[in-house]
């Protein structure tokens, strides 16, 4: 009985028949996370500010050769000059390579956008037998180079007398952004409810105007999404243009860009003023749509 008494008063912690209370067992405290407010200013700015040196000079390099006078060796572009502009514009028909890269840009950004909303809707609401198999394949296509494609894609558009046209560059573009498009595509699409789109049949829309007016608003920021990518991409890809088209009134600025780069030597003023032009669009695009493009790749993110 006083063993039973000694050992609750043990438990407990009361006084046991001795008149001392037991010492209570030690309670194991779970450890505290550190909170993100715990963390050092330093530890966060330190990387972001090194991030942001490498990859900020660059792009002030660039800026350096294209506002300084020629056979300046300042490192801040003082005076500032505008003849490297006016040079890759007009001598080197910039102008013309700027308005061909838009018209391939935007485009590949409608076709591609209108492609891939169809597929994309295909795949997330319809079951059908090779759906698996489809969705891997596209996968594997990913991990195909385009310059493997290069030489069956000349002679298709050999056949159907479409080299030296900006068509070639579009299709092409196209079909290389499709598969990924359409992934992206699908999975927006799987996050809207399919009893929003039943709902709209039964107060007697068709499903393709339930679609419009159910499901297409609320895929604007992937669409966003898809369609920057595809336009950022065609702006700056080089090799489809420099294969499919040899006439100058016919090619892009990354061929326009390689044209400045001579065998012997390389006006950089020149060649710095035509990365300026080139990635002021790209620019452009990502300051406006940040928001949308950040959003739309989280939201496809969430299913698959």
């Amino acid at each position: 009985m006083t063993a039973a008494l000694a050992e609750k008063g043990t438990r407990t912690g009361v006084p046991t028949h001795t008149g001392h209370p037991a010492p209570r067992p030690a309670v194991r405290r779970p450890k505290r996370e550190r909170a993100f407010d715990d963390v050092p200013r330093w530890q966060i700015y330190v990387p972001l500010g090194i991030y942001l040196l490498f990859t900020l000079v660059p792009f002030y390099w660039m800026l350096l050769f294209a506002l300084r006078p020629a056979g300046s060796t300042s490192l801040v572009p003082w005076p500032v000059t505008f003849e490297h502009f006016s040079k890759v514009w007009n001598e080197r028909s910039f102008g013309v390579f700027f308005q061909n890269s838009m018209i391939v840009g935007l485009a590949t950004l409608v076709t591609t956008t209108a492609v891939a909303l169809a597929g994309g809707y295909a795949l997330a609401r319809f079951d059908f037998r090779v759906k698996n198999g489809f969705m891997l394949a596209l996968l594997c296509s990913q991990f195909i180079p385009g310059a493997l494609m290069l030489v069956p894609l000349f002679e298709i558009f050999r056949n159907m007398q479409m080299i030296n046209s900006l068509g070639s560059v579009i299709i092409a573009e196209t079909v290389f952004q499709l598969p990924l498009s359409i992934i992206l595509i699908s999975g927006f699409i799987k996050n809207v409810p399919v009893s929003l789109e039943e709902a709209a049949w039964v107060d007697g829309c068709s499903r393709f105007r339930a679609f419009c007016a159910v499901v297409l608003p609320l895929l604007r920021p992937g669409l966003i999404a898809v369609g920057s990518f595809a336009f950022v991409h065609s702006w700056n890809h080089f090799l489809f243009a420099l294969m499919f088209l040899s006439e100058q009134d016919k090619q892009t600025i990354p061929v326009g860009l390689n044209t400045l780069i001579g065998a012997d030597s390389v006006d950089l003023g020149a060649l710095a003023a035509g990365g300026v032009v080139a990635a002021v669009p790209v620019v452009i695009v990502f300051a406006f749509i940040q928001k949308w493009l950040i959003t739309g790749f989280s939201a496809g993110a969430v299913k698959g």
